[in-house]
């Protein structure tokens, strides 16, 4: 198992057929994502996001999918964010994660970055017990107000 790069780090598509390949593990996570998702994720690419895929040992399937971001803010100077991580079902406690989440630190490290941030709802109980384990804690609450439309 190893790590691709989707995007490069101005969040071009280096590798258009590991986008294609990543919709459906995308999907588990975010099944809101509009139905043409490539474009959907090139309006995320161009804001800034940036993806990197978890590929078994055959270079044949994505088992896990990071979207990300790096950028400044008056809280954490140089803030590395995880938009989106998610291991197919099928593939859960296998060390996907793990591997997506060592990845994406040592990236936001060598990037000058002092922590990797995400955000987790309240629901994904299995997840959050993955996220402690792998030494996150709580630091704040997310807060959300719908706009009438």
């Amino acid at each position: 198992m190893h790590i691709v790069h989707v995007t490069d780090a101005a969040g071009r598509i280096v590798e258009s057929d590991w986008l294609v390949k990543a919709e459906p593990v995308h999907r588990q996570l975010r099944p809101q994502i509009p139905e043409d998702y490539a474009l959907a994720m090139h309006g995320v690419f161009a804001d800034g996001g940036e993806m990197i895929v978890a590929v078994d040992k055959d270079n044949t399937r994505v088992l896990g999918v990071a979207v990300f971001r790096t950028y400044r803010n008056t809280f954490n100077g140089i803030h590395f964010y995880v938009d989106d991580l998610v291991t197919d079902s099928a593939q859960r406690s296998q060390g996907v994660g793990k591997l997506l989440i060592d990845h994406l630190s040592d990236l936001a490290a060598v990037r000058g970055a002092s922590k990797v941030t995400l955000d987790s709802g309240v629901q994904r109980e299995q997840a959050h017990k993955f996220y402690f384990r792998e030494q996150f804690v709580i630091s704040c609450f997310n807060f959300t107000k719908k706009l009438e439309s």
